[in-house]
């Protein structure tokens, strides 16, 4: 018998029992720090349209109010032959318009041990998604080959299907070989990317509509905090690649007819659609922190809920908004009033619109003091609406606002909508860019994403804690840029980035660019 226990049991009834109702105390708030411990954001990736194909440049796109619809580049579809401005034209849409990536199509299969005739059947969201998942690990400062055999999760958002129709379209099978079905089925979308990183912790794909990817950010946040897995890689992937789903949501009249999200404006008058990837790499606060890893944001808490019974199955339900608010908030430990800035789900539409403001005055109104109304944007007013991918890139949008200290424009509200009491909501939106600096009141903001199934998700997100001194810094007289890539053209490239990422920084940014 050990010393400690040879002491309680020489301890009266009376010491014992108030021993174990300390012991129990203590077991019962380590369980209690677990299950609220905040998750810290330690890398991103991103492919957006607008040319934002890395962080810096997405971040530019922001900030600057830039717009990224365009017409259906002519690479993917015959816009023209599918276009009829008539609502309701059989077999037609009546916008040509959306947010588009470039170069969807390129891709590097020996990279990733794919044989190019594999290749051939595989989806592109899986190509895009293999590809951004890798470079939100390089952002981590994680070389992804020392991963395999970890308890890394997978949380992948999706909505579309397009590849697999466009193989099958025709009613020519012969199409169909050995790979496709790998290549296009929902299930092997996150299944890919664990198998090819080797990782060996939950991973799902996530299709939950336009709350895909957000919902997969809250699964990634409980599988951390219930020990499932150490690591987490969450977000979402959405490409358009056939006029079959403008159709589709054609004949909803979910669609703007100019392809643009008029979020919040008298002018709202449907989505525009948008494609890209988003990733984000997520750890335990504390072991983020004891590991001195670059935190760029911390998650408070999150919840998921869904509409239940509304006017329609994809109408939203303001109850069920206002309850997921509430419930993230409790989740985070966070007052309604700390938060100053909410990424809506805002998509642009005259009947969403109102009801999610409502929702967020009802609950973020809470304790507010007068004249401080929150702030509130949507993403989905540069880059469109990514659906399946629309809450990561709502996310990545707040983790950059924090780092930069700055609220981006939100566009196209040159008149705000009737629909909605503006004198007494308190909520504002930025149309210039504003000021979020750091260093007083914490800064606090939440991201949102609405389904059209039903399914609800929020995130509360606190800015970074700030980060320890650097100890043992050392003066150099030179500095080596190492640079390597799996082949000679790779790496070309690559040396041209660097060049072109040199010529936009200070000299003096060179070290901790080698570093």
């Amino acid at each position: 018998m050990s010393k400690r226990a040879t002491e309680i049991e020489q301890m009266s009834s009376l010491k014992r029992a108030v021993f174990a109702l300390k012991t129990t105390r203590a077991q019962l708030d380590a369980l209690e720090r677990a299950r609220t411990e905040p998750i810290a954001v330690i890398g991103m990736g991103c492919r957006f349209p607008g040319q934002s194909d890395n962080l810096d440049a997405f971040w530019q796109l922001l900030k600057n109010g830039g717009d990224a619809v365009t017409e259906v580049p002519a690479d993917r579809w015959d816009a023209d032959a599918y276009y009829d401005p008539t609502p309701g034209t059989p077999g037609k849409a009546y916008t040509k318009w959306g947010a588009f990536l470039e170069h969807a199509d390129r891709f590097d299969p020996l990279f990733f041990g794919i044989s190019p005739r594999e290749a051939i059947s595989l989806d592109p969201q899986q190509r895009l998604l293999l590809e951004v998942s890798w470079e939100a690990l390089e952002n981590a400062g994680i070389p992804a080959g020392r991963l395999a055999h970890s308890r890394t999760g997978v949380f992948v958002g999706l909505m579309t299907n397009d590849y697999v129709q466009l193989q099958v379209a025709t009613g020519n099978l012969s199409n169909v070989d050995a790979y496709l079905g790998t290549g296009t089925g929902d299930c092997f979308v996150a299944g890919r990317l664990s198998y090819t990183l080797g990782l060996q912790g939950p991973c799902m794909s996530i299709p939950t509509a336009c709350s895909s990817s957000l919902v997969g950010v809250h699964l990634a946040c409980q599988s951390l905090r219930s020990g499932e897995c150490d690591l987490g890689l969450a977000g979402g992937v959405n490409l358009m690649l056939s006029a079959g789903t403008f159709v589709l949501m054609s004949n909803l009249r979910a669609l703007a007819p100019d392809g643009r999200c008029k979020t919040f404006a008298a002018a709202a008058d449907g989505y525009g659609r948008g494609e890209g990837c988003g990733m984000v790499v997520l750890k335990r606060l504390s072991e983020a922190q004891a590991d001195g890893d670059h935190i760029l944001a911390v998650i408070r808490g999150s919840a998921v809920n869904h509409d239940g019974h509304s006017a329609g199955l994809t109408v939203p339900n303001g109850q069920a908004q206002r309850a997921v608010l509430a419930a993230a908030l409790a989740n985070a430990g966070v007052r309604p009033a700390e938060v100053g800035y909410v990424e809506a789900h805002g998509t642009g539409t005259a009947l969403g619109d109102p009801i999610e403001v409502g929702a967020l005055d009802a609950v973020l109104g809470e304790g507010r003091p007068a004249g401080q109304p929150v702030v509130v944007g949507s993403v989905k007013t540069n880059i469109g609406h990514l659906e399946g991918a629309a809450g990561i890139a709502g996310l990545i949008k707040v983790v950059l606002a924090l780092q930069h200290e700055e609220i981006p424009p939100h566009l196209h509200f040159e008149e705000p909508s009737p629909y909605i009491d503006w004198a007494r909501v308190q909520v504002r939106v930025p149309v210039q860019a504003e000021p979020w600096r750091a260093g007083g009141q914490r800064r606090i903001a939440g991201v949102s994403a609405f389904g059209m199934s039903g399914t609800n998700a929020h995130v509360v997100v606190e800015e970074a804690p700030p980060a320890a001194p650097l100890s043992n810094a050392v003066e150099r007289p030179v500095h080596l840029l190492a640079l390597s890539a799996k082949s000679e053209a790779a790496l070309g490239e690559a040396a041209s980035r660097y060049a072109e990422q040199l010529t936009k920084q200070p000299p003096e940014a060179l070290a901790d660019l080698c570093y």
